[in-house]
Order: C-alpha cells, then structure tokens, then sequence
C-alpha cells in the first residue's frame, strides 16, 4: 500500500496559490473566487471524462493536470471513479504527487473533487467484467443484489465505503476535497419512487458524514445530468434542493453538515439551470443557480463546451482578449452569476494552452454577461 498525501485544500493554502498567480502575467485580477468556506478557487476547473483507459490517454492527463496547476490558471481537479475505468483518479493523483514531490505545489492549495455510484471495471484488471464484478462486489458482501439499480448504480452504505477507500488509493490521498454521489437521481429515482430514493439518500449522507469526522473527506454534493434543470412536473426525473438541503441537515446539523456542493450542466446550449425556474424555497420560484444561491450550495458545471459540439454553433459571440470559440464558451460560462467554476476537459497540450487563457482575462461583469446573455447571435 503506497503512503497516501496528508492534507486537504485550507483558506491559508488556496490563498497562497492565489497570491503567487493572481494579477502576474498571464492570471487576471479577479480571476479567483472566495468560497463562503474561505477557500479561493479559480474560476476554471480541469474535468477528466473524456478518453479511453490507455496509456496515451493516461500521460496526456497527467500532462494536461500538471500544466493546468503549474500555470496558476486551475486549482480545482475534477474525476471520478468510473471515468476510463478509474484511469482517470489515477492520472491526477499522479500529477498531483509529482508537482508536490518538486515543491511546485502544496497539497492545501488545490481542490480535488471525485464522485461515485456507478459499477465501475478496474482498467489494470484483464479480467471479464461480469466475473470481476461478481467476484470483487457481490462475493465479496460489499453489494447485495438488491442494492443494485438499473444494472450499473448504488448508493449503499457498504459500497460507498468501498468505493471512497478505492478512490483516495487512486488519487495518493489521505483526504477528498469533495466528494459527488454520481447521477443518483438520473439512475434511481424512477425506478425506485421518491420516498425510496430519499431513504438511500439519508444513508448515503449519513455514510458521508461520518467520512467527514474520519476526516477522508472535506465536503459532499451531487453530480447531476437531469435532476436539476428540468420542470417540476417531470417527478421521475426532477429533484427539489431545498429538499435535499433539509435531508442534509437533518443528518449533519443545520450549520455544521457537509452537503455544500453541486454539479450540473450548463453551458449556451444548456442553459436551464439560469432560465429555468423549477425550484421553489419557501413556496416562491428560484431558478437552480439562485436557488443554490439562496440555500449556501455552490455549483460547478459539466460540459461547457459540449464536447466539442459548441463549437461550430458558436457565431458573432466575441469577449476581448479572447480569440477562439472554446474560450467564449468558458468565459460565458465563469461569468454567469452563481456558477463557481465550468469544469472543462482537455488532454491535448492544444486545447490546454488555448483553455486556460481564459484566465488571462477577468470574467465579465454582471452588466456584461446581461448584455452578452441576451444576444441572439450564438
């Protein structure tokens, strides 16, 4: 067993990542936001989804990490443990223990966040998936049959337990950051109904409150697709926060529990989260960006480029000091009010240099992103 990283991201640590970038070269002033937890993130994260689990792939993103935190422009990790088979959590964990190993960085000044639910392979294990799985998770008693929806999530306790173990091994790291139950909502809640799928969220929060005393993670969330950026109406797919957040503290405690976190997409073509309102706080309509806003829940966001869809759609939508479609996408993106930071996923030492000039420039101010949201042009 390799000795796993002390630490965790501190106010002291991302401020001091802050103050050796921020306003020098090629990092803008304002280019970092303060978290009402103290901590000062950049306004750009690294995702780590796309990809196959081979070795190419693996050393294009531990370069791509490696460059992203070196710059000063990225100090939040995104990964999971299904991403590439558990390539990915192995590829930051990498770059991460190397730049620490250099004194390039510091464990408390970067933001590592992962999730899990999925059934997930092991990409270093040459075996039939199903017998792995059978012989690994159900022989095993980390998972009951029953536990398992729709042939590929669960959220019980026991496999939780296992899968954080599995990922801060993964990563080289004693503490997460940041912890996603994945695609809960998206996976389980048709299937199982709301009063089932609320009871296995009580124990899966439960679960991580006690890994947050244990001190293996920092905070927990939810990384979503559907839940948060459709109708109200829709009750097989949508979920209502300030439900959830109520879950939350009545586990954790009303100031003290540890859900402060959510992921969702968002992104020009996808802009429900700012358009939408389908959350409601004391009986009144909130969009999900100002409802999260409302209830102390930051939010990153997934797929600011759409994968690369964006990207020939994207016509007379121009920010200054920016010349490439990619990078409007993300500057819209940073600069609407409420999202933390878009998690933008790149390998190539291209798209590296061409993403994180963003942070060359600040994002825009609320009257210029009102303007630019309201163009009819993209």
């Amino acid at each position: 067993m390799k000795e796993l990283i002390e630490g965790a991201a501190s106010i002291e640590g991302t401020r001091r990542y802050q103050s050796r970038f921020e306003g020098r070269d090629h990092i803008a002033q304002g280019h970092f936001r303060t978290l009402p937890q103290g901590l000062s993130l950049t306004s750009l994260g690294m995702g780590t989804y796309l990809g196959e689990p081979d070795k190419k792939t693996f050393s294009d993103t531990v370069e791509a990490a490696t460059r992203s935190l070196s710059s000063g422009a990225i100090n939040v990790l995104d990964t999971a443990i299904n991403y590439r088979a558990q390539a990915s959590e192995r590829a930051i964990g990498q770059a991460i223990g190397q730049l620490i190993e250099k004194g390039a960085i510091q464990r408390d000044e970067v933001f590592i966040c992962s999730k899990n639910g999925y059934l997930t392979p092991d990409a270093v294990v040459q075996e039939n998936f199903q017998q792995y799985f059978y012989t690994e998770y159900i022989q095993s008693g980390i998972l009951e049959p029953q536990d398992i929806v729709g042939g590929m999530h669960a959220m019980s306790p026991r496999f939780l337990e296992d899968q954080l173990s599995r990922s801060l091994n993964n990563l080289g790291l004693q503490t997460l950051d940041l912890m996603y139950l994945h695609n809960a909502a998206e996976s389980q809640l048709a299937q199982i109904g709301t009063k089932a799928f609320f009871d296995k969220l009580k124990a899966a929060f439960e679960f991580y409150e006690t890994a947050r005393q244990e001190n293996r993670i920092r905070f927990y969330g939810l990384a979503t697709w559907n839940c948060f950026r459709t109708p109200q109406n829709l009750t097989s797919e949508y979920l209502d926060l300030e439900a959830v957040v109520k879950l939350a503290e009545e586990v954790g405690g009303v100031e003290s529990h540890g859900f402060r976190f959510i992921q969702l997409p968002y992104n020009l073509a996808m802009p429900e989260a700012m358009t939408l309102k389908n959350q409601r706080i004391n009986g009144q309509p909130y969009s999900t960006l100002e409802a999260c806003e409302k209830l102390g829940i930051g939010v990153f966001t997934s797929v600011p480029l759409l994968q690369g869809q964006l990207l020939d759609q994207i016509h007379g939508l121009h920010f200054k000091g920016l010349t490439t479609a990619a990078q409007a996408c993300l500057q819209f993106v940073r600069s609407t009010p409420g999202v933390l930071a878009p998690l933008v996923g790149q390998t190539s030492p291209k798209h590296v240099d061409e993403n994180l000039q963003v942070a060359s420039v600040p994002p825009l101010t609320p009257s210029e992103f009102e303007a630019y949201s309201a163009a009819p042009s993209y």
